[in-house]
Order: structure tokens, then C-alpha cells, then sequence
């Protein structure tokens, strides 16, 4: 059985004080959390020192939410992966939608971003998924299957061995609107087939699958309960442990039950 990964990304959110507050709230919560459940949070830049200082010695995973494909050098405003390696992170978030399209990335520049990182030791958490227009296109698992495809490219097997896949529709991340979780589930056996088509099988079934879009207490379990869904890649619901833990809760209740 793979194990859950609830991934709180607090994007350009909190303070120095808020962010370090909620990362020991989580600290807490976190020292009782079962083998079948993984916390991750991934603060803004500035912050990453002062929140892994928080979690040191729990069990909540650290991870950052971009990072840029050079060695450290002369590249004004970027941040390398020895850096974010430096601060304790063990996870990077890459390709997400806010990325792709406010910021203009490529899947040739998420593609350069995901063998960097996956190179200096840090585990992936690679976003993709489709635009409302063409979700109601009938193009989603098109969409999907290039982002996948640029992503990964020059990823082999054994670069990928902790790959985590977030399936975010964009048309759901900050709006309130949620996948159905059938819709989720649908999204998340085709990446899966995709996986194993593109790799092996028997790979396919260790890769983690999150669901990104509007995650929140009150449609977890539905969504969590989905065969292929792995796990949450949870945005403003993260921002607060009253909201973010019944997510973690959730979590764990499937993994007890099961």
C-alpha cells in the first residue's frame, strides 16, 4: 500500500512568525501520525531556515516550492538546489500551474528544473494538469500526457525512484470548485497507465499520485477514499492547522481502516 502524502504549500503566504507558529502546531500533530501517512509543508523562500529549525526532530517533511536548474553562479534572484538541500529540504514543488502559467514556465524549463533537482538528491513533487477550457476541450489526458512527457523527459527509472506526480486542475486550485472524485480518479489511473507505459508496471504502483485543487476538511475522505489518490497537495487549506490538520485526520482514518 503507498503511503499518503499531505503536502500543505503555502505559496507567497505567512510571516517569519505565522510560518514557524504553524510549523510546530504541525510538529505536534505530526508525533502521532501513523506509518501510513507523510506531512510535508513548503513554506516561501525567506522562511525555510526558521521553519526547519521548528521541525527539526518531527516528523514533518520539509520542501520548497520552485527552484532553478544552474549551479550556484551568477543567476540574480534564483535559488540553486544545493541551496534549498542547505535548509533542509528533502522535497521540491515543480511545474506547478501557478509557475506555468503566471510566471510563463515551459515543460522544457519544469523538464531542466526536474532532472536538476532529482540529480541533487531532492525528491520531486512534479504538478501537471489542464486548463477549464480544455478540460471542457475533451483535452485533458492530451494535456496531460505532454506535460508528462516534457517533464520527464531524460528521467529514467532510477532518476524517478521517489517521483511524486501532483494532478492539479487548474480550473479548481483558489476557486472553491473541486474535481468530483470521480473526476479525480479518472485523472489519476490515467497518469498511472501512463507511468507504466512510459516506465514499468510494477513502477507505476510505487509512484505517488496527489490530488491538488481546493482541498479541503470536508471533501478529503472522498477524495483520499479514490484507488489512485495518494495523497492531497493542499494550497489555502494548509495556511491553518484547524483547516490543514482534519485534512491529515482524514488521512489517517483511511490508512487505520483499511
Amino acid at each position: 500500500m503507498r503511503r499518503f502524502l499531505i503536502a500543505g504549500n503555502w505559496k507567497m503566504n505567512t510571516t517569519r512568525q505565522s510560518a514557524v507558529g504553524l510549523a510546530g502546531e504541525l510538529a505536534a500533530v505530526a508525533a502521532g501520525t501513523e506509518a501510513g501517512v507523510e506531512i510535508l509543508v513548503a513554506p516561501p523562500y525567506p522562511y525555510l531556515i526558521p521553519v526547519a529549525e521548528k521541525l527539526n526532530g518531527s516528523a514533518v517533511q520539509l520542501g520548497a516550492q520552485d527552484v532553478y536548474f544552474e549551479a550556484p553562479g551568477a543567476f540574480t534572484g534564483e535559488v540553486a538546489v544545493e541551496m534549498l538541500a542547505d535548509c533542509g529540504c528533502g522535497y521540491v514543488i515543480l511545474g506547478h500551474s501557478e509557475r506555468r502559467h503566471v510566471m510563463g514556465e515551459t515543460d522544457e524549463i519544469v523538464n531542466r528544473k526536474t532532472r536538476a533537482a532529482i540529480s541533487g538528491g531532492l525528491r520531486v513533487v512534479l504538478c501537471v494538469g489542464e486548463l477549464l477550457s480544455e478540460r471542457q476541450a475533451g483535452q485533458t489526458e492530451e494535456v496531460l500526457d505532454r506535460q508528462m512527457q516534457g517533464g520527464l523527459a531524460g528521467v529514467s527509472e532510477t532518476d524517478a525512484v521517489e517521483l511524486v506526480i501532483a494532478y492539479e486542475p487548474v480550473w479548481a486550485i483558489g476557486t472553491g470548485v473541486t474535481a468530483t472524485p470521480e473526476q479525480a480518479e479518472s485523472a489519476h489511473e490515467h497518469l498511472r497507465n501512463w507511468l507504466a507505459t512510459r516506465y514499468t508496471p510494477a513502477f507505476s504502483q510505487k509512484v505517488r499520485i496527489l490530488y491538488g485543487g481546493s482541498v479541503k476538511a470536508d471533501n478529503a475522505e472522498s477524495l483520499l477514499s479514490q484507488t489512485n489518490v495518494d495523497g492531497a497537495l493542499v494550497g489555502g487549506a494548509s495556511l491553518k492547522s484547524s483547516t490543514f490538520v482534519p485534512i491529515i485526520e482524514a488521512a489517517r482514518k483511511l490508512r487505520t481502516t483499511v
